[in-house]
């Protein structure tokens, strides 16, 4: 029934044998709860112009019931998860799609039968769809009225030409209000099977039963009858630097700056991560002091995004009124330039390491922050570097950063955005 294939520091993966289906399971018994999460690997990546956006909406439209789960016969999802007091949701990325629950250890196999129930089941039905298109395109008008939202997915669509991460995983506007629902009803039946997921379990359980509940309910689902098609588009090297200016209504102009850096897997993952914090983690870190302490800004931040394939290292700083973006701008490119000639401090990668340390040990402290590390490491670098990556943590050095500074922070590797506020005309009604 189940391969067994490894056990790595207290997470066991199976293979279900019926369908292909990747099971993890991870005991923590401190409290008589368990999470469950099925991660298929299918998310904005995989989608192209026509039906971006299409893997958010089925998101939506996931929830809204199967034969056995409705809102007609009284067992509507929501309402089934609300009365055992489960915490339930979905969400959507680049790389992946999560649909999950926590909930009484003895309520486990309800929220493993009501997932092996939508992922074949769905109700995929037109009206739905055009009731979740509307939420969404609420979701697109509130993203429309966020300056710092808007001016990132502007600068990942600049970045990135021809691979899909151009795309927002919301999707463009057209889009989403234009797919037809057979659109999404294919793209459901293409990636919404056993052999395309990981099913995980965290918790209060007995491994050899939550094995038996995910036969019962998982294996009667047969793999996909095609092999699930691979993404394989690859974006080329950039050669110059990109900039663009987006003049909309705000208050506070914006700078954003992306550095195109490799995949997850890499082995700069650990060292990138360290980055970000060195630059933006605290009062004192590099980018606080060059900006906001300065009064060029009032707030900064960093983030290293990796992903499945080469993502982006992104800056963004929100300026004081009057000042000029090209001063900040430059602001931040004098602190990433000082990277490449003088190694940090001991003392600041310590620092660095101690805030990515907590962090993660705050994050594992219950079920629910366990699986869902597990899923978002299982859909872009493997569920072992959930483990692994503390210690890759621990192995950095200042001369590591160093190296990565001066390969991946140049002019012709990056992309530069500024959001201008645009003053909103009012006319006066003149008197008669």
């Amino acid at each position: 029934m189940f391969t067994k294939l490894t056990e790595y520091e207290g997470i066991t993966e199976y293979n279900l044998d019926a369908n292909d289906l990747k099971v993890l399971l991870v005991p923590r018994r401190a409290a008589p709860v368990a999470a469950f999460m099925v991660v298929y690997r299918v998310g904005s990546r995989n989608e192209a112009v026509g039906h971006t956006g299409a893997t958010h909406l089925l998101e939506h439209m996931l929830f809204k019931g199967t034969p056995t789960y409705n809102k007609q016969n009284g067992t509507q999802i929501a309402a089934v998860l609300q009365k055992q007091g489960a915490v339930f949701n979905a969400d959507t990325w680049f790389d992946r799609t999560r649909y999950y629950e926590m909930l009484p250890s003895d309520q486990l196999e309800l929220a493993i039968h009501l997932e092996a129930d939508r992922m074949r089941n769905s109700f995929i039905a037109d009206s739905d769809r055009q009731s979740e298109m509307t939420v969404v395109r609420n979701e697109l008008d509130r993203g429309e009225n966020e300056p710092s939202r808007i001016l990132d997915e502007r600068l990942w669509a600049m970045a990135f030409r021809e691979h899909p991460y151009h795309h927002p995983t919301i999707g463009w506007r057209s889009d989403v209000e234009g797919v037809p629902t057979s659109r999404l009803k294919e793209f459901y039946d293409v990636y919404y099977h056993p052999n395309n997921a990981t099913a995980i379990v965290v918790g209060d359980f007995d491994d050899q039963a939550a094995l038996d509940l995910i036969a019962k309910h998982f294996g009667k689902i047969p793999a996909s009858p095609q092999p699930i098609p691979p993404m394989y588009t690859t974006e080329p090297k950039q050669e110059g630097e990109i900039r663009f200016k987006l003049r909309r209504a705000g208050q506070l102009g914006l700078v954003e700056i992306g550095w195109r850096i490799p995949d997850a897997r890499h082995e700069d993952t650990a060292a990138l991560t360290l980055l970000d914090h060195v630059l933006s983690a605290g009062v004192t870190s590099r980018l606080y002091q060059a900006l906001v302490e300065t009064q060029l800004a009032v707030d900064e931040h960093a983030q290293s995004n990796q992903f499945v394939d080469a993502g982006l290292f992104t800056i963004d700083v929100t300026l004081r009124p009057g000042v000029e973006h090209a001063v900040a701008e430059q602001a931040v490119l004098d602190v990433i330039e000082k990277l490449k000639t003088e190694d940090v401090s001991d003392k600041e990668l310590q620092k660095a390491k101690n805030l990515i340390l907590t962090q993660m040990i705050y994050v594992r402290d219950s079920p629910f922050g366990v699986i869902s590390a597990i899923g978002e490491a299982e859909a872009s670098a493997g569920w072992r570097s959930f483990i692994d990556l503390p210690m890759a943590i621990e192995t950095v050095t200042a001369a590591d950063i160093r190296r990565m500074a001066n390969e991946y922070f140049t002019e012709d590797n990056r992309t530069v955005g500024w959001f201008i506020p645009k003053e909103e005309e009012f006319f006066e009604l003149e008197e008669a």
